[in-house]
């Protein structure tokens, strides 16, 4: 870790000590010192970027940075470190404060806030995914990390997730796979005080979508390469500035290109789903779409496009479990303190088992998720664990979402509780693909 990161993860530590101690609470002082906490993280990670643009701009970048693999622990264990639950505790704190509040009406206008999205830009997520030597503050591969965050944000809103996240999928696939042009040309931009809105596109608009048979079809031109498709979903895309697309190239197979907005032949339509409705996901157009050499990016390897699509995946386990997990907190003092027939319904064995099976199925989606993403980070093969973890929660995610929206009754129908939207939300994990990258 370096010298900025190292005085990050001890100034945080002090201030995640103090606000644990018993006398906190007696003198009042517990919000305060979440606040403190809170707006200590985001000054940490806008110190350490700080200091680490200012280093790099003294250098010239020749070959491109990868993160080191992380180190495996001795004894399997998926418990998060100090730092990573300190993380993760900042990230949950403006989730619930900030985002939830505003999920609603994000939901109702089909748009991310701009505060918000500035809100979670300020805590530094995408430069954590930038090693030291891009302008960023990470070392080692950080998926576990990654995860941890998405899990808190997606238990504030997992659209306004989604939109906030989806240019982070675009530099960390830059990071893993992007040569030294690649990376000198477009990490800067994702480092500085306003990061692009970009965004990765895998999903295509038709039925049973497999995204190793693409109709977006990449051929040759000369030294350059010209797309032609559609692609669906993308979030963010009629603001977006950047795009990794995934084509069909000729001769080759599935491969990943960068495509600028400005690009001629590339147009926006909106596409509205049925959730994920704060995203503002739309389709992109892409006609005759001229492209350099040099936008092929990770050289059309097979094996970079299925980690591509398994790192998608994982991330997508990750916004699940944190829905879920918002639904489980929910509902539970709704049961206690809804009452039926003279007592708290939460008394019937019919209830109460409900509410148990979704604590059950969300910690086996969680481990399942947590298990893949330490594989990844460590560098090891993933395949298995990411398909396991993607059955898991595409399938208990609905799951946990139609028990929500059950154990409510009629409010659960109804806007004025938060179940239907995230029934509608968690329907995300098993049908989306690419988006985001752990």
């Amino acid at each position: 870790m370096s010298i900025s990161g190292k005085a990050m993860g001890l100034g945080l530590r002090a201030l995640n000590r103090f606000a644990g101690l018993p006398w906190v609470d007696r003198f009042g002082l517990r919000k305060p010192a979440e606040r403190v906490l809170f707006h200590g993280a985001k000054l940490g990670f806008r110190t350490a970027g700080a200091l680490a643009r200012r280093f790099r701009a003294t250098q010239q970048l020749l070959a491109p940075v990868r993160p080191a693999p992380a180190q495996a622990p001795a004894l399997f264990d998926l418990t998060p470190t100090e730092e990573q639950q300190m993380l993760r505790e900042a990230a949950l704190g403006f989730a619930l404060e900030r985002m939830r509040p505003a999920a609603q009406g994000a939901d109702t206008a089909g748009a991310a806030p701009d505060d918000i999205l500035a809100g979670i830009a300020e805590l530094g997520i995408a430069q954590m995914a930038i090693p030291e030597a891009l302008g960023g503050v990470g070392g080692e591969r950080s998926a576990i990390t990654n995860v941890l965050i998405a899990e808190a944000l997606a238990q504030g809103d997992m659209g306004l997730a989604v939109a906030a996240l989806a240019p982070v999928a675009v530099s960390t696939a830059l990071v893993l796979w992007g040569d030294e042009h690649q990376q000198a040309t477009y990490l800067p931009a994702f480092v500085g005080e306003r990061a692009p809105a970009a965004a990765l596109a895998v999903l295509e608009p038709r039925p049973l979508f497999d995204p190793l048979v693409l109709q977006t079809r990449a051929r040759r031109s000369g030294t350059d390469y010209v797309l032609d498709g559609v692609k669906a979903l993308v979030p963010r895309a009629q603001a977006a500035e950047l795009f990794v697309v995934a084509a069909e190239l000729e001769g080759q197979g599935p491969a990943l290109f960068i495509v600028e907005s400005s690009s001629a032949g590339l147009s926006v339509e909106p596409d509205p789903a049925m959730g994920l409705r704060a995203a503002s996901t739309a389709r992109l157009h892409l006609e005759g779409v001229r492209l350099p050499g040099n936008a092929l990016l990770g050289q059309a390897d097979a094996a970079i496009y299925r980690d591509c699509l398994r790192l998608g995946r994982v991330g997508w386990c990750a916004l699940a479990v944190g829905t879920a997990q918002a639904a489980l907190d929910y509902v539970i003092p709704y049961v206690n303190e809804r009452v039926a027939f003279g007592e708290p319904i939460s008394h019937r064995q019919s209830v109460a088992f409900a509410v148990a099976d979704i604590a059950i199925e969300l910690e086996g989606m969680r481990l399942a998720t947590w298990r893949a993403a330490s594989r990844a980070e460590q560098g090891l093969d993933f395949a298995r664990e990411a398909a396991l973890a993607r059955r898991l929660c595409a399938d208990k995610g609905m799951m946990i979402g139609s028990q929500a929206v059950q154990l409510l009754g009629g409010h659960g129908f109804v806007k004025e509780h938060p179940v239907e939207r995230w029934y509608r939300d968690l329907r995300a994990a098993a049908v989306m693909e690419g988006v985001l990258l752990v």
